[in-house]
């Protein structure tokens, strides 16, 4: 079983190891994935508690995380080699504090691996994140000479990151995972806008479990939205993915599998 440099044993028999679909093209992880995508939607509560039963059933949650991050960052890699973008330009990682950063972190550290740039942003007050597994990936990225780490907790530490935003490969929002309610706060507000600015000078913009201010049961949208090229989300489909409002700024969808046991997939 071969290992990575800081982190654990990598079993390369595992279907969602990173060797299983990293390296693989659109079409490919399209195929890899169809299964998912044919299943039938669910809502974010019930999918919330799906992976609750399948933690209570052994599947640790930083495994789930791993195996989140790992999808995003082989569709992230997709893109980035679709889209023809620079090999030295930098990919922005964008991350709120809770298990949606924490997905993004991983992608950081696996698009590191690769050999590509990463600038990871922690989009938060607090100079942590505030859930366990998310805050170990975060630490993780300390190790790694590929990794810049920035703290934004205001909207001013954002704008530094506007000049130049252009020689971007690719910005990844992994900042909410579900919809909010009403207007965003800052300074996660001031996030979503930097997503805006990206795409609009061509910067393909990827976004984890579902875009920022989508909400992924009704398809409501708060204001502003992330507009993503691409969206990755996670065991099934989500009803508010399919719902036109949804769709219309979700961009290409995947659905990936992150070993959620079919037991505890019931309502």
């Amino acid at each position: 079983m071969p290992t990575r440099p800081g982190g654990p044993a990598v079993d390369t028999s595992d279907p969602f190891a990173p060797e299983g679909a990293l390296g693989l093209d659109l079409r490919a992880l399209r195929a890899r994935w169809a299964d998912r995508a044919a299943l039938p939607p669910m809502t974010a509560e019930e999918m919330v508690g799906a992976d609750r039963r399948a933690q209570a059933l052994g599947t640790p949650g930083r495994v789930l995380m791993e195996r989140a991050g790992t999808a995003a960052a082989a569709l992230a890699l997709a893109i980035l080699n679709e889209t023809g973008r620079d090999a030295a330009a930098p990919t922005l990682v964008l991350a709120g504090s809770g298990n949606n950063g924490g997905d993004g972190f991983v992608v950081a550290r696996l698009l590191a691996r690769r050999g590509r740039r990463v600038v990871a942003v922690l989009v938060a007050g607090e100079p942590r994140p505030r859930t366990p597994d998310a805050a170990a990936n975060w630490a993780r990225l300390e190790h790694e000479p590929g990794v810049t780490l920035v703290h934004a907790p205001a909207p001013r530490d954002l704008a530094v990151l506007e000049p130049g935003i252009e020689r971007a490969g690719l910005v990844v929002d992994a900042l909410l995972g579900t919809g909010v309610a009403g207007p965003l706060r800052e300074p996660i507000r001031s996030a979503v806008l930097l997503c805006h600015l990206a795409r609009s000078v061509g910067v393909p913009v990827l976004a984890i479990d579902a875009p920022t201010a989508v909400d992924l049961t009704s398809g409501d949208l708060s204001d502003p939205v992330v507009r993503a090229d691409a969206t990755i989300t996670f065991h099934r489909p989500k009803t508010g993915l399919l719902d036109r409002r949804g769709a219309a700024v979700a961009g290409r969808v995947l659905v990936a599998p992150i070993g959620i046991p079919p037991e505890a997939d019931r309502s």
